[in-house]
């Protein structure tokens, strides 16, 4: 143990108890240490005890047993000498909405007694280095995701703390603000020398930190550089492209149905796959026999999957059966959105979009914080007016009858509209309800979500005690109770650890090969690879639609490798705004 390092904590012990009684292990015989001038990354699935490391060391909560020591003093023994000396960006960072830029940084500078000089300073370090020096007169409230997360660590950062820890800063903000708050945090380290503790559920976020720590319901399943855990894939690691008549997606959720598939998962057109075990050669059996397939290296997601297979047996798997090939079945327009306009006042949050989604397609509407994919959402859900144009979902124009419209659709908020204080059985009665079904009707349609989204176990409970997990499950099952020809995604991964998102599209791709029309939101920009066709879209305009092959090859990209749907976005987006920037000068 070196007793220098910032962080240094060992057999860290923490149990919680649930309302209903239940012990539960967030963290058991824990381990780790942080050195000093590096970025240590917190990583693992939903319900990890992530977000409880965070907190031991913040000092806001005591282990039950073990040793922790941060910046040289027992946490447990005195907290507040530690909290003085430390920056913690919890999750949920408070923001006052109702107070500017420049207020709020005030106000956290006047609960940490910096001097008017030394603010001077902060402030204009600060706000150079999160580029909100245009902003300080803006209320918080009115900033963007991403903003409010730079405002939110600008203010963590007001008094320089000899340690920031970072609890998931990047969970639900858009890929250019992402990028923008990394070269952030990576630069306080290789500049400033600052140590860093962050916990993520981006993996690629974790390729990029000095050290990663792997957890598993409490446990530590392994730790050290990124790559040494990356090269637990070595020999195991490969690309095949889809044979003809199959999707990149369709084969991903075949091969995830394969016991020797640890993972796979879409990338830009083709499907990487990682074995079980090593290999020289791909296999020749099954559905490989008609699979273009080749070697390539590992990263640091194949061998953070390789840690879950090996910890969790039972891999999660839909139910919902996958047609053997695409169905033959009409591939009509369901959803058509022509010319469609939102205005809040003088305010234009939905500029003059059109797009078609027909049956069986997934259409993914993506851009950055702000940029009219919500409002967009709602309306084609019917729960907010159209201002103009023409929107037409299964049929129904949303204009004169949005009621009967809803029928037809199933929606999943951003925020999971469930009721916390209903358990998982009473959200489903609930819901169930809310759609007509009566009798036994309702009673087929909740015993079949409670079977294929695996909710049993859990159907006592309060929905607002389950595992983010659960409650993306439980979302997803209730917008589906009434069988509906169109589904409507908002965001719906957002803060979903790796294994959760796999398992959730395999329902999504399961539900479109049988016909559901999908149209969906998100900020991980791999998961646009799953679409058949998406539009990007910034200050309520779109700025790029088509399928992902036609989107990636607008991307720039490092000269030894195929552009992503990251680069394309970040390429696009910025260009949209420099043209901007140069007609407003």
């Amino acid at each position: 143990m070196n007793a220098a390092s910032p962080i240094v904590g060992r057999g860290l012990r923490k149990d919680f108890r649930r309302g209903t009684g239940e012990a539960v292990h967030a963290l058991d015989r824990v381990s780790l240490e942080a050195h000093h001038g590096t970025l240590t990354a917190v990583v693992g699935p939903d319900g990890a005890g992530k977000t409880t490391l965070m907190r031991l060391v913040a000092g806001l909560i005591a282990p039950d047993a073990g040793d922790l020591s941060v910046l040289d003093c027992d946490v447990a023994a005195d907290p507040q000498r530690v909290q003085d000396r430390i920056g913690y960006m919890p999750q949920k960072f408070g923001l006052y909405e109702d107070l500017t830029v420049q207020e709020n940084m005030d106000l956290y500078a006047d609960l940490h007694g910096i001097e008017a000089e030394e603010r001077t300073q902060q402030y204009r370090r600060l706000l150079e280095m999160t580029a909100l020096g245009r902003f300080t007169n803006r209320l918080a409230g009115k900033l963007s995701g991403g903003m409010k997360q730079k405002l939110g660590l600008a203010c963590t950062l007001v008094r320089s703390p000899q340690l920031i820890l970072l609890d998931e800063p990047t969970v639900g903000v858009d890929p250019v603000s992402r990028r923008e708050l990394w070269e952030i945090i990576l630069g306080l380290v290789k500049r400033e020398g600052m140590t860093v503790l962050v916990s993520t559920s981006y993996l690629d976020e974790a390729e990029r930190c000095d050290h990663a720590v792997v957890l598993h319901s409490g446990q530590v399943l392994d730790q050290g550089p990124p790559k040494t855990i990356a090269d637990r894939a070595a020999d195991r690691t490969f690309i095949a492209d889809p044979p003809a008549g199959l999707s990149a997606r369709g084969l991903q959720a075949r091969l995830l149905q394969d016991s020797e598939i640890v993972d796979a998962v879409p990338e830009a057109g083709r499907v990487r796959i990682v074995l079980a075990t090593k290999r020289d050669q791909k296999p020749d059996a099954g559905l490989f026999a008609r699979v273009n397939i080749e070697p390539i290296a590992p990263r640091f997601e194949d061998g953070f999957m390789m840690l879950l297979r090996n910890t969790v047996r039972d891999r999660p798997s839909s139910k919902i059966g996958l047609a053997d090939s695409k169905q033959e079945a009409a591939r009509d327009v369901v959803v058509e959105v022509r010319d469609l306009v939102r205005c809040f006042g003088n305010f234009t949050a939905v500029d003059h979009v059109s797009f078609d989604v027909k049956r069986g397609e997934i259409f993914g509407l993506l851009g950055p914080n702000g940029a009219g994919k919500t409002t967009t959402f709602r309306m084609l859900c019917g729960l907010l007016p159209v201002t103009s144009g023409t929107l037409r979902v299964a049929g129904t124009d949303l204009r004169s009858a949005r009621a009967s419209a809803r029928q037809h659709v199933g929606y999943v908020a951003q925020k999971f509209s469930l009721y916390g204080q209903l358990t998982v059985g009473e959200n489903l009665g609930f819901f169930a309800s809310a759609y007509g079904l009566r009798g036994d009707r309702r009673r087929e349609r909740i015993a079949w979500a409670m079977e294929e989204f695996e909710l049993t176990r859990v159907s006592q409970l309060p929905s607002m005690q389950l595992p983010g997990g659960y409650k993306q499950r439980l979302a997803m099952a209730a917008a589906l109770l009434h069988e509906p020809e169109i589904l409507f995604l908002d965001e719906p991964t957002s803060g979903a650890d790796p294994m959760a998102r796999r398992e959730f599209w395999q329902r999504i791709t399961a539900l479109a090969e049988g016909g559901v029309a999908v149209v969906v939101t998100t900020h991980f920009m791999e998961e646009a690879e799953y679409c058949d066709n998406a539009a990007i879209l910034d200050a309520g305009r779109i700025l790029a639609i088509g399928a992902p092959a036609e989107i990636r090859a607008r991307g720039r990209s490092e000269q030894d490798r195929q552009p992503s749907m990251e680069d394309a976005f970040i390429a696009i987006v910025g260009e949209a705004r420099s043209h901007q920037t140069e007609r407003i000068a």
